[in-house]
């Protein structure tokens, strides 16, 4: 079983990936805090990459795009806890207080957050929640929301710039959207969604800008990206099929040979 996960309610997971390697795409609809127990995750944004260990935290702004690589390190499998600020919690908190909420989020980016005795006691105080035989109660994992986002208001000052932000996608410029994130392995719908489109206006707009369909652009522009990784970066096939947007490494050598006429590992080959 590649991973498994323990749900007390949705919005707070206890992760835990049994293989060596398991990779997936992430675009969530709330912000989310994970804090790494084992193992290693590898963070692929479009111009940035993260890695985070035993012990460290970050804040995954909802709405952004971000490829995750989860592996296990010093002989220790992947696990973290997620918990999910849902837009409801962080809406009611901010009426609560009384605080002028955000009308655009200023970042794109992962935020790593500092070590922090308040972090390391609030993930600390929910490890036994995922030994229980019930379901936690909705209550509680409401009050745990909010406190996480009271520590997370405590240790950055310019966090609610981004947590107080409920604007959805408005409709923004294709082609550069498209030209920052393809190798990013989402279905249409969210590509749409992500820049203010319907489905179908997506599908029209993309045909306008590229004169080709999305599929067929994605995947030209997913092997060019790893013809360069395998042949300027000298990495491998098995660490480039998943950073550039392929499923699995077959398809990935499928659709590179009829491409470039020859196999991912055979052109990796000639550049040793």
């Amino acid at each position: 079983m590649p991973i498994r996960q323990v749900n007390n309610n949705a919005e707070i997971v206890f992760t835990c990936s049994e293989s060596v390697l398991y990779n997936t795409e992430m675009i969530a609809e709330e912000h989310s805090v994970v804090r790494v127990l084992s193992g290693e995750l590898k963070v692929i944004q479009s111009n940035k990459t993260y890695v985070f260990g035993a012990g460290e935290t970050h804040l995954f702004p909802r709405n952004r795009l971000a490829t995750l690589i989860k592996s296990e390190k010093d002989g220790l499998p992947y696990k973290a806890i997620v918990v999910k600020l849902t837009q409801d919690v962080l809406r009611a908190f901010y009426e609560q207080k009384k605080m002028q909420t955000a009308m655009v989020s200023k970042t794109d980016y992962i935020i790593p957050l500092p070590k922090s005795p308040l972090l390391d006691s609030f993930f600390s105080s929910m490890l036994p929640y995922f030994d229980l035989d019930y379901k936690l109660p909705q209550e509680l994992s409401q009050l745990k929301i909010q406190e996480a986002i009271t520590v997370l208001r405590s240790i950055n000052r310019d966090i609610d710039n981004i947590l107080s932000d409920f604007s959805e996608p408005h409709k923004i410029n294709l082609v550069e959207f498209m030209e920052r994130n393809y190798m990013f392995n989402m279905p249409m719908e969210k590509f749409g969604y992500l820049t203010g489109r319907s489905l179908t206006t997506f599908k029209r707009d993309f045909k306008k800008a590229f004169s080709m369909t999305p599929q067929k652009w994605l995947t030209e522009k997913r092997l060019e990206l790893a013809y360069y990784q395998l042949t300027k970066k000298g990495k491998k096939p098995i660490d480039v099929f998943y950073e550039v947007g392929f499923e699995n490494l077959s398809h990935f050598s499928y659709a590179f040979k009829k491409q470039f006429g020859q196999s991912p590992a055979e052109l990796a080959a000639t550049k040793k």
